[in-house]
Parts: structure tokens; sequence; C-alpha cells
């Protein structure tokens, strides 16, 4: 293995991507020795073409790292930690990428926002070989073209990885995934390291309480991003997470941003963190018309409507103040709003169920923020929530409903790609005994019997029609998580809340 030619290729890789300027040549060579525990280098005087992105050469350098014995034993983990430690090589300080992203946002907040996103995937932060590997289509629905996606980016955790976890010293820095601390931080068995990843901080209420902006490193959309507290604090929604959303939208107003519920089941996967989730992607439910327009008397500046999807959603459109204002009130109204009736209980003892998903965005010179209606109710018969996916479809979909999925789009189980092929030959064969037989497969056996129903398949149509059918699944996923249905008594039930407003 020439070890000189890679580093040379992924110092040119560097250059080319503009992280690193041609006097910081030598430097680079340098750091990416010490790395590697070299003492020796002969440049190769390289000079052809360099891929996209740097995973192709980084496997190699892992390679050359495990026949070292640099990297023990020989995981994912491992080489994750290790490749990091190499594309730290060529990260900024904090201090200049903080200084380079405000001098191209007074010039235009898209230019800042393109640099950092392309730095970020650059360094391969963003792991974008492996988000690549995601499988995604669209799903037309009665409430338009819904995004499919299944996770394939997240790489299984390696047994070695899992026991070496287990006897892993306990640390509580950085606190969890979310904190700023983590900028820089070398990684362990049990924490990815992130010598790559980079914080732009906001002060979004001009008030000294700093939040951060960076990407998610396994992006769902384009420009998936996060604004994270400088504080490790439980989410919490509030009048001050509204002004903050809005805020954000007016000084990027390419952007969307949202927050997840600041409850359990209703709520994202890292409630013990206060963040929001925003992007440059224009969602299904974006798309959405108002299905029915209404007044609220406290703001009569403000437009309000029924969103016509099957979460049940509010939006609003005006200026920034009044908006804060209004969803404020709304807010306030809703977490001890009760109408048995519609299965609605504000609390069961002190235990609070009603909060709100808020989703803001610039509509020209104004704002708008859609507001959806989310309760966390769980009974004997719906142990898992009466607002959440229910059990015919769990062979699909049985985890939460976050923001992301509130907004259309669907995060699936890695299980469901290979699942849906295996499918394909007992719809082609309509053998429905055969598939409850299969004790990986049986659990889609009562969906099968309904889609053969519907379709006939060959071999050239079905996998098409098993994606059409899996957004169907979707759609009724997230009307289960509606908590007024799309039902005459949904939406008598729906007019009932109306009115406290």
């Amino acid at each position: 293995m020439n070890i000189n030619l890679l580093i040379d290729q992924l110092v040119l890789y560097a250059l080319r991507e503009q992280l690193i300027k041609p006097q910081d040549r030598v430097w680079a060579v340098n750091e990416l020795l010490s790395v590697l525990h070299l003492d020796e280098y002969s440049p190769t005087g390289f000079s052809g073409k360099t891929p996209k992105y740097p995973c192709e050469i980084l496997s190699k350098l892992c390679d050359y790292a495990v026949q070292r014995g640099l990297i023990s034993p020989d995981t994912v983990t491992m080489r994750d930690l290790f490749d990091t430690k190499l594309m730290g090589v060529f990260a900024k300080r904090p201090s200049q990428t903080i200084q380079e992203f405000f001098e191209l946002h007074k010039k235009n907040p898209r230019k800042a926002t393109d640099k950092f996103y392309h730095d970020a995937r650059a360094l391969d932060y963003i792991r974008t070989s492996r988000v690549a590997k995601n499988k995604a289509w669209k799903a037309r629905t009665r409430y338009g073209n819904l995004d499919i996606t299944i996770n394939m980016s997240k790489p299984e955790k390696d047994p070695k990885d899992i026991a070496a976890a287990l006897h892993a010293k306990a640390s509580s820095y950085p606190q969890c995934l979310l904190c700023k601390e983590n900028e820089g931080y070398a990684g362990r068995i049990n924490h990815p390291a992130r010598q790559t990843i980079r914080l732009i901080p906001l002060d979004l209420l001009k008030d000294g309480d700093l939040w951060y902006l960076q990407y998610s490193p396994y992006v769902y959309y384009n420009e998936h991003c996060i604004c994270l507290s400088g504080k490790h604090e439980p989410m919490k929604l509030t009048q001050k997470s509204f002004a903050r959303l809005l805020n954000f939208v007016e000084l990027f107003p390419h952007y969307f941003i949202g927050s997840n519920a600041d409850l359990p089941i209703v709520g994202g996967s890292i409630l013990t963190h206060d963040h929001f989730q925003g992007g440059r992607y224009t969602f299904a439910m974006e798309k959405a018309p108002l299905e029915k327009t209404f007044k609220l008397a406290k703001f009569p500046h403000v437009k309000a409507g029924i969103v016509k999807w099957p979460m049940s959603t509010l939006r609003l459109n005006g200026k920034k103040q009044d908006l804060v204002e209004a969803a404020t009130y709304i807010l306030k109204k809703w977490r001890t709003y009760n109408d048995p009736k519609a299965d609605v209980l504000s609390k069961t003892g002190s235990t609070p169920h009603n909060t709100i998903t808020p989703i803001a965005r610039r509509r020209g010179k104004l704002f708008e923020l859609d507001l959806v209606l989310r309760n966390n109710r769980t009974t004997d018969e719906f142990p898992l929530g009466i607002f959440h996916p229910h059990a015919d479809v769990h062979h699909i979909k049985k985890e939460n409903i976050g923001l992301i999925e509130v907004m259309g789009l669907a995060v699936l189980p890695a299980r469901l790609s290979k699942e849906l092929k295996d499918l394909e030959p007992y719809l082609i064969r309509k053998d429905v005994a055969g598939l409850y037989k299969n004790e990986t497969l049986k659990k889609h056996a009562p969906w099968v019997e309904q889609l053969l129903k519907k379709h006939t398949f060959t071999s050239k149509n079905t996998a098409k029609i098993l994606q059409t059918e899996v957004g169907h699944v979707f759609a009724r996923v997230l009307e289960y998580a509606g908590v007024y249905k799309q039902t005459p008594e949904g939406r008598a039930a729906f007019e009932r809340f109306l009115k406290k407003l």
C-alpha cells in the first residue's frame, strides 16, 4: 500500500474542496503523518482526479491503520473514530468558521449556509456516502406526494463494539450528542468523534442566551440542520420557542425550522436537550392548502386556518410579533383543553398530555407558523399512544411520529428494504398461505391479502406498487397520529376547540 500516495490524494482533495489553502500543504501533510504515526514521507507529485467525497481515500487509510495496529479492533466504530481524526486535520478553527460564515451572511444568507453545508459534506462530517444508501421515493396520496425514506445510512453496531461499550468507563462529557461541547471532541467507543463538526452561535432573542447552528451527520433531506440550545436543558415549548423559530427564519429566509413536541411519544428522539430542526426543503405539508379559515378574535391581523393534512394542524400567517403572541395563546389554550368525547384529556393526575409541534417559515415579508396539535395519552387498548400508529400499521411503522414525519417524510426502518423485496414473489404467486409460514414476513400477511384484492402483480409492476402502497400506509400512520380525524365527528370536535380560540 502506497501510504505516501494516499496522503497526497487526501491533501489534494482538501485543496480542491478549499478546506485548506496552498500555503497549508506542508503543514497538512505533517499533521496527517502525526495521526498515522509516521516519521517519513516522500511526495509522489500526484495531480490526478480526486473523488467528490473522501470516503474512498479514508477507507484505504483505515486499512493501513488496521495493518499498523492503529485501529483495533477493526470495526465500523473504530474506523469512524480514526477517519474523523484524519479529516479533523482539514477543519478550520471554530473562530475562522464563524467569521467566514457571518461575513458571507452579511452579503447573502444563502451563501453563508451554502459554504457551511459544503464544508460539512467535504469534511465527511455529513456521511454522504452512507446517506446515499438510503432508499427514497415519493408516493401520491390524498394529501399530496409524501416522501418515503428507508433509513440505510446508519451502520449496524458490531458485536465487538457493543461489548466494548458495555465495559467502557462511564462519562458525562459531553452530556449528550447535542451539547456544544461536542465541537472538536475526539470521541470514544460509546460516543462518536466530532473533530469535524463546527457550530455557528446565534443570539436568537438578543438576550445573550446562545443557540448553535449545525448540520445533521445523517441528513434526511437537503441541508438538514439542527439549531440547539447552548445549555443541556430538556425540550420545553414556550413563548420564547416561537420567538426563536421566527427569528431564525428571519435570519435564514430560505430555510424552514420546527421543533419537536416537548412530551414523550409525540416528541423526538432526544427530549433531554432543547433543539430545533430545519433545512432547505419543501415538504408536502407546506404545499397543503387550507380546508377552512377562521378568525382569532384577539388577533385580528393574523390569518388563521385548518390545513388539509392528516395531522391536526392550524396555520397562522402574519407579522412576526403577532404570530408569537397568537401561537402562545393557542398553546396555552390547548395545554388545558379537555374533550373526553374526542379522547382529548389535558392531564391524568399531574401528567400533562397536550402539546404542539410548531413549524416556521417565511412568506415574503410576512411569516407563517404551522401548529400541529399533539396528545400523548395512552390506554390499555393503545399502550403506545391513542394518537400513535396503531397495530395494523406496525409492520411498516411502529416508532414515534416526530417533526420530520409530521411534515410528510417517513423515516422507515432498514429492515423494510429486504422485507419488501422478499414480499414480491409471494405477491406474484398470490401465496398468502406460504407467507403466513415465513416468520420474518408473516407480519405483512394481512396487508398482502388487502393488496391482492386491489392489484394484479407481475414481475414488472410489483416493486412500484409496493412503493405506492407503503406511502398509503404512511398516510394512515399520520391519520392515527392526528388528534382530530378526517371524519364528520373529527371535524366537529376540531370546531369545538376552535370556538375556545
